[in-house]
């Protein structure tokens, strides 16, 4: 693919960047309450009503943060499989992380409700933070597993299988689990396949903007073993590589990635899957130290508009973030699957 000189990336990154900052004041400024400038840009100095103060500052200024967040990890996370396999429709669910989450969020919201005779989430001090911790405790159980059996398989077609069939088996578990659950357990575990950015409080955003941060430099301190593994596995041996050591690094980042974003906000779809492809498109470029960062920005931009699709006024509440990623990011899946389809047949 041709590299574009990088002192030439500033005017997208610019527009990027701007488009960003635009689609961060919208969301929150636009909602089933519609705030006016004037009263945005007065909480935003320290005064303005209080009913305005409340609703920016505690309920959307966290839920657009998280959005932000989410998008960088998801892209990034992304990114990093679609190299490692060499595979555009690659995403971060690949390994079966997210089944993984999905599965110790039923393990505690179902199987414990089922076996106390009580549903979990009407019990007193039952709130996201379980959810969250169940969650990430199974993705990074699935994630320790995937490593581990990596070390053991030559193929990576072999460890894409591998994964498949873990999500395979953490959805039979779940499923089984579902059958005998509570119906209002049962709710509560649907609402969370949903995804949504609104559910992080002030203290864990704290929390998922560290983890997300740390993800993300471990993500571009492994730009250039990144770009050797596109060359091929024996040119990149031949360069000094270590293949095995490089595979798993990338592995344990995106899946890290995926693990902390899932436990927080649930499954987010496309997102990982449709901007990396983005990137490349607005870059013309398959080095990884443009890549990453530009991936990191654009992943930003897509959360953010997604999350302000989601909360458009006229609309009962907060749509579920996945069916809008979705109607986001599956056009521009298909656009890959034909333009590949149209270059390999010239």
């Amino acid at each position: 693919m041709a590299q574009r000189n990088t002192r030439n990336t500033w005017f997208p990154t610019l527009l990027i960047l701007l488009a960003g900052v635009l689609l961060f004041v919208l969301n929150l400024v636009v909602g089933s309450v519609s705030v006016p400038l004037k009263e945005f840009w007065e909480v935003m100095r320290g005064g303005g009503e209080d009913t305005f103060r409340t609703i920016i500052l505690e309920y959307r200024l966290p839920q657009a943060i998280t959005a932000l967040l989410a998008g960088i990890g998801l892209s990034l996370s992304g990114l990093l499989m679609q190299t490692l396999f060499r595979n555009p429709l690659a995403d971060p669910s690949i390994l079966g992380i997210s089944s993984g989450a999905g599965l110790g969020v039923a393990m505690v919201v179902l199987l414990t409700g089922h076996l106390s005779g009580t549903a979990v989430s009407a019990m007193p001090g039952w709130s996201t933070i379980g959810v969250t911790i169940a969650a990430f405790a199974g993705a990074f159980l699935v994630l320790l597993l995937i490593l581990a059996l990596s070390s053991r398989l030559k193929s990576m077609v072999s460890l894409i299988l591998v994964g498949i069939m873990i999500a395979y088996i953490a959805g039979s578990v779940t499923d089984v689990l579902k059958f005998f659950s509570q119906k209002e357990d049962v709710h509560t575990f649907v609402i969370w396949g949903f995804g949504s950015f609104s559910n992080v409080g002030s203290t864990q955003l704290v929390y998922l903007a560290v983890t997300i941060l740390l993800g993300t430099v471990m993500a571009f301190l492994l730009s250039k073993s990144l770009n050797l593994l596109l060359l091929g596995d024996r040119y990149a041996e031949n360069l000094g590589l270590n293949i095995r050591r490089a595979s798993l690094l990338t592995i344990l980042v995106s899946g890290f990635l995926m693990a902390v974003i899932t436990a927080f906000c649930g499954p987010i779809a496309f997102i990982g899957l449709a901007v990396p492809h983005l990137a490349r498109f607005t870059y013309h470029t398959s080095n990884h130290f443009v890549l990453i960062p530009a991936t990191a920005v654009i992943g930003m931009d897509l959360a953010l508009l997604c999350n302000l699709i989601a909360r458009l006024p006229g609309f009962d509440g907060n749509l579920p973030i996945n069916s809008v990623t979705a109607l986001v990011g599956a056009p521009i899946v298909i656009y890959v699957i034909f333009h590949r389809q149209k270059v390999l047949s010239k």
